[in-house]
């Protein structure tokens, strides 16, 4: 499986340990193949739009530390 996550790019300290740690970074917007999607939780369904873009699973970092997110990214392989 790809190494290869995409993560907002205000969560600049999740993306700096998933580098560290060997992962690919990749923006949201990106389409590209990954095998999960990090997010804020800011942008929550405000508007209840259902649109799929990937069939990743979506991470929540909202009050989680880099590690933790990385810990459940790793759960995941």
């Amino acid at each position: 499986m790809t190494r290869k996550v995409a993560v907002e790019d205000n969560l600049s300290a999740i993306k700096q340990v998933l580098t560290q740690r060997g992962f690919t970074v990749v923006s949201p917007e990106s389409k590209e193949n990954v095998m999960a999607c990090i997010v804020t939780g800011m942008d929550s369904n405000l508007m209840d739009i259902q649109h799929t873009v990937t069939k990743a699973p979506v991470i929540n970092a909202d009050g989680m530390t880099p590690e933790q997110v990385v810990a459940r990214i790793e759960s995941l392989q």
